[in-house]
């Protein structure tokens, strides 16, 4: 039985356990299979790979290995020039659709501006058809949820404080050009609109009523947003992330 050489580079390593990172594995190819599923079967779902080199030549998802071949298997960015990419490339401002665990990530990405499908009892099979339909990034911390087929664009996020989740999707889809803070509404990913406090003087508490002249209404669930000291901290949240951003293009 002839054994393939797989070598994961770069960051592809943190799906691995300890022990198999940075090193080459034997995988024993007992029949004709495709690489997609060998690849998978080691734990690295097909969404978080960029390009794969069979001794030295760059193949797709399809490739069937043998055994005995040289596999070089690598992430977005740092594949080789002459590579065939093969994770797809995001939009400039991409949509999402996020797994029931990441609601808190949900809406500081809504609160960015970025569409965010979500729901709190949403299915691998419904998330799944969601992101095929809609073409958007399917967000997640399920790993086999990304091995299905129909997940094209994804990203699996690795950390599990919801700020540093943010963070780490920012820099994944390098989201900093395309923040448009408080235009959606982050409880039901609606847009927000102005709206004149005469209209929705009679939803307000009296010291809101009293204090605060301007209001955004989302246009789906109704829900008004004003500027009060929970929106300061907002956007000393959003300019430390516009800071981070000029920082990453610094050379």
């Amino acid at each position: 039985m002839a054994a393939a050489e797989i070598r994961f580079h770069d960051r592809l390593n943190d799906l691995l356990p300890p022990p198999r990172r940075g090193r080459a594995l034997a995988h024993e190819v007992s029949r004709r299979a495709a690489i997609k599923d060998v690849i998978e079967s080691l734990g690295v779902p097909h969404t978080e790979v960029d390009a794969i080199l069979v001794d030295g030549l760059s193949v797709g998802f399809e490739h069937i290995l043998a055994g005995g071949e040289r596999v070089d298997v690598y992430p977005w960015p740092i594949a080789p020039r002459e590579a065939r990419h093969l994770r797809p490339v995001p939009p400039a401002c991409p949509r999402f659709v996020l797994d029931a665990h990441l609601g808190r990530l949900a809406r500081y990405l809504r609160l960015l501006g970025f569409d965010c499908r979500y729901r709190n009892d949403i299915g691998d099979a419904e998330l799944a058809a969601i992101a095929e339909q809609e073409d958007r990034v399917v967000l997640t911390r399920d790993r086999p949820l990304l091995k299905r087929k129909r997940i094209q664009l994804a990203h699996l996020v690795r950390h599990e404080d919801p700020w540093r989740q943010v963070e780490e999707v920012c820099d994944e889809f390098d989201l900093y050009p395309a923040f448009a803070p408080f235009t959606r509404c982050t409880r039901c990913n609606g847009r927000l609109a102005r709206v004149e406090k005469a209209a929705v003087a009679h939803r307000l508490e009296p010291l809101t009523r009293r204090y605060v002249e301007a209001f955004l209404e989302c246009q789906d669930c109704g829900q008004l947003f004003w500027h009060g000291s929970h929106v300061s901290r907002m956007d000393a949240l959003v300019e430390r992330l516009r800071r981070r951003g000029l920082s990453r293009q610094r050379p």
